[in-house]
């Protein structure tokens, strides 16, 4: 069974490192994801109900009881998942989705 690819766990590390009540949602969400293996935006919404889709196969998950947000690009052909962006809801809204 093929699974998604995480690139790079360590851009989750380093910002539990700074925000240690991260670790656990955070941790949570890749190993769910590396298990996984999503090949279109409905599977991820089937698990995932609140995330949400932006062009260029830009997802944005939201983790932790609504408290972080991890912005990924998506490769759906051979499971990549590129995580662009990590932050607390507030760094999120300051920043643009669409071109992260």
């Amino acid at each position: 069974m093929r699974k998604n690819r995480i690139i790079s766990r360590a851009t989750l590390v380093d910002f539990w490192k700074k925000h240690p009540k991260a670790e656990i949602p955070l941790s949570a969400w890749y190993w769910d994801a590396k298990k996984s293996f999503w090949t279109e935006p409905k599977i991820i919404r089937e698990r995932y109900r609140s995330a949400d889709f932006f062009p260029g196969n830009r997802v944005v998950f939201n983790v932790g009881g609504n408290n972080y947000r991890i912005i990924v690009k998506m490769e759906y052909k051979f499971g990549g998942v590129f995580i662009r962006f990590v932050g607390t809801h507030s760094e999120y809204d300051r920043i643009d989705a669409t071109t992260i």
